[in-house]
Order: C-alpha cells, then sequence, then structure tokens
C-alpha cells in the first residue's frame, strides 16, 4: 500500500487519531483525503471488518489511493457525502475527519495559481473540473462584489480600495497571472506587511472560487445524521472563518453562533466538545512542517 507522503505532511496526525478514537471494526470517513497521510494511519488501526471511505474532488489525489477491499475513493467534494454514503447503503460511521484548506501538493504546483511564491495563472480551483476560477472573479466581478469577497473572505481593511484598484487595472487588460495581480497590488498593500496582505487576497479569491464556506457549512450541517451516538468529528481548520463556523456547531450547535435550549435549560446541539479548547501543533511540528503554524483542532462527540 504505497502512497507518495510527500504530497501533504499530514498535520497533527497523533492528535486526529487520539480524537477520532478509533474502534477498529468501525467505519471512518476522510473527507479530504489529499496524499492519503491522515488516511493511511487510520486504515493501519482498522481490522479487516473496519471500512474506511474517503473523498476528495481534485483528481490528482486519486493518485494516492490504494487497492484494499475495505477502502473507498470517492471522487467528490465532501459537501455530497449524505448522496454518497445513501448510495453505498451506509446510515451510520463511526467517526469522520475533515483536514480543510490547501494541501501541500496544490500549494507547490505552481501552475494551480494558489501560492504569492510563484508566477502562475489565476486559477486556483481545488476541482480542475470547476468553470468558475480566480481569473474569472477577477475580472468579471463588479467593484461592490469585488469588495465583499476581500472583506469578508479575507478580512482586509481596505477592502474596497483594492477593489476599485482591480477595476482600474483591468479597464486597460485582463489581469491574467499572480504577479500581475501582486505587481498591480503592490501600491494598496501595507509596507512591512506585504506577505500577510497578499495571502489575505489569494485566501479570499480561493475561498470565492471554491465556495469553501458554503461547502463547509452543508458538510457540518449533515454531519449530525451521519455520526452514530458515541462517534467523534475531527476537524482541522487553517484560519479564523473556518474555525469560527466548526466552532460555532461544537459549541452551540448552530453555525451562527446562536443558541437554542430545551425545558431544562439545557443547550440543544448535536456534539459535545471533547476538548474546550482547539488544539494546535507544538513548536517542534511547525519547525519541519511551517504549514502546521496556523492550524486549529477541534473535536466533538456525537450526543
Amino acid at each position: 500500500m504505497e502512497n507518495k507522503i510527500d504530497y501533504h505532511v499530514p498535520v497533527m496526525l497523533k492528535p486526529c487519531l487520539d480524537g477520532l478514537n478509533i474502534h477498529p471494526d468501525g467505519t471512518y470517513i476522510d473527507v479530504t483525503f489529499g496524499g492519503g497521510g491522515h488516511s493511511r494511519a487510520i486504515f493501519d488501526l482498522l481490522s479487516d471488518k473496519g471500512r474506511l471511505i474517503v473523498f476528495d474532488q481534485d483528481p490528482d489525489a486519486k493518485k494516492n489511493a490504494w487497492e484494499a477491499p475495505n477502502f473507498f475513493f470517492i471522487a467528490s467534494n465532501f459537501s455530497f457525502i449524505s448522496n454518497h454514503l445513501r448510495m453505498m447503503g451506509i446510515k451510520h460511521v463511526d467517526g469522520i475527519l475533515a483536514d480543510l484548506g490547501v494541501s501541500s501538493h496544490q500549494f507547490d504546483e505552481a501552475e494551480r495559481g494558489f501560492s504569492i511564491r510563484a508566477n502562475a495563472p489565476l486559477d486556483m480551483r481545488m476541482n480542475q473540473a470547476g468553470e468558475l476560477t480566480a481569473k474569472t472573479v477577477v475580472n468579471t466581478y463588479d467593484e461592490r462584489e469585488l469588495s465583499r469577497i476581500f472583506r469578508k473572505y479575507g478580512e482586509i481593511p481596505n477592502a474596497r480600495k483594492v477593489a476599485g484598484e482591480i477595476v482600474r487595472l483591468r479597464s486597460s487588460r485582463p489581469i491574467k497571472t499572480t504577479s500581475e495581480l501582486m505587481d498591480g497590488l503592490s501600491k494598496c498593500a501595507p509596507r512591512q506587511k506585504e506577505h500577510k496582505f497578499f495571502a489575505q487576497v489569494f485566501q479570499a479569491l480561493r475561498i470565492e472560487v471554491n465556495q469553501e464556506l458554503d461547502v463547509l457549512e452543508r458538510f457540518l450541517e449533515q454531519t449530525a445524521d451521519i455520526i452514530a451516538p458515541g462517534g467523534r468529528l475531527v476537524v482541522m481548520s487553517y484560519h479564523s472563518l473556518e474555525d469560527r463556523l466548526v466552532k460555532n456547531f461544537m459549541k452551540k450547535g448552530s453555525l451562527e453562533g446562536e443558541i437554542t435550549k430545551d425545558f431544562y435549560g439545557n443547550v440543544i446541539k448535536p456534539f459535545d466538545e471533547v476538548v474546550r479548547h482547539p488544539i494546535v501543533p507544538e513548536e517542534i511540528e511547525i519547525a519541519s512542517n511551517p504549514r502546521a503554524r496556523s492550524a486549529k483542532l477541534r473535536i466533538g462527540q456525537r450526543r
């Protein structure tokens, strides 16, 4: 069972496995297969009766899959998780892992356009079959819409200025590459904070292109019906927008953070927090894998 371990270094591997509380005969899902690092470790803890189902919409990820009677690769966005499980005749599972964000492989493949460190076409699609690209967003969204995504998804203070500059730049010729975008927005970047600024710009475009927050919301809402009582939901996020949704869902039972209580004053929610505060990587892991530094891991147990 070989897969490309350099495709993506699994972040907080042991905490993820501990969080799932794996039973050898159980059924588990990794909705973000990627390089298969987390999945392979989960699979190694299962018996022949156990099952592992993995999801990934990126065609490159399928190259890391392996053959086994109790291993199932589903080439799909994980927002459709309920549909696929229904087709497989599976009503409940014992645990789900979601490692959100972009894989190391996707960042390192320059032509995908995710990284601010390499000149590449403005793409940013996690699913290469998707129609919407960052180039389309940058060159066709009006100023108001651009301002909205930079403010909401990038949390950029001068979002309106950034949007206005893009509209001005594209009026003479289309913006086609990451370098053209960064060069054009250089005057909007705060001094000595350029790296953070462009990371926020790229994050906003990537979230819009892939509808990441909508996908996460639909996924979280389905987990309550999928995970059996006592089963675990383990979610690792990499920025505050994702973590806020996961936190609200696990702590308060709603994506908006609104609390509903029963007659006795108990909060109505599908999951109990296994840990009250998110688990973060240790310094030794961050030193060996810098992309782990912003990770936050939350664990919920189905009531």
